[in-house]
Formats: C-alpha cells, sequence, structure tokens
C-alpha cells in the first residue's frame, strides 16, 4: 500500500512505515502527529490505485526529528583585485514516520 502526497509543492511517494525527510516545519515538536490531507494517489493491497484528489483520503506522520543536510559552500572569486566572498549554507529537514495511510 503506498501514496503520493503533495507536500507544500512537493510530491512524495510514501508507504506505511517508511521515514523520509521533509522541507522544515518549524512548529512540529518530536513526536506530535502530522496529518497530510492532500493526497493525489492512493493505492490499496491488492494493487488498485485511486487518482487525482482522493476524497477523504489522508496520511498520518509521526516526527522524529529535525536533521541537517551536508554544508553547501559557495565562493565568489573576483580576479586581481584581492576579493573574495566564502559563505556557507546548510538546509534543516524534519525526519517523519508514516503511522498509517487511511484511504477514503
Amino acid at each position: 500500500m503506498y501514496a503520493i502526497i503533495n507536500d507544500r509543492g512537493k510530491q512524495y511517494k510514501v508507504r506505511t512505515g517508511e521515514q523520509f525527510c521533509i522541507d522544515l516545519k518549524a512548529d512540529a515538536k518530536v513526536g506530535d502527529d502530522l496529518e497530510f490531507d492532500n493526497v493525489l494517489v492512493c493505492s490499496d493491497e491488492s494493487g488498485n490505485a485511486t487518482f487525482g484528489s482522493a476524497a477523504n483520503a489522508k496520511v498520518v506522520a509521526e516526527v522524529k526529528g529535525v536533521i541537517k543536510d551536508k554544508k553547501c559552500v559557495t565562493i565568489k572569486f573576483r580576479r586581481r583585485k584581492a576579493s573574495m566572498r566564502k559563505r556557507g549554507h546548510r538546509e534543516r529537514y524534519t525526519k517523519i514516520k508514516v503511522k498509517e495511510i487511511i484511504a477514503g
């Protein structure tokens, strides 16, 4: 059984018991439950899939924590001017575990 959900412009294919990372939800705390109501595709155990916005379908997931991605470093260098700018960035993600998929 799987579902494809849409969360803030990104789509994820999820299965029950699977862990994955989504964009940071700053207000989510460890142990909280998140409900994703925007389910695009929902399939059952026999492989029959419901396409389009599945009515009354939702995915319930538990927040496991916040993780950070690898550091991305950018350097802007101008020749003969003795100027260089170095900046780093590290994206943060919310790690979640899918508890159940409720097909409507």
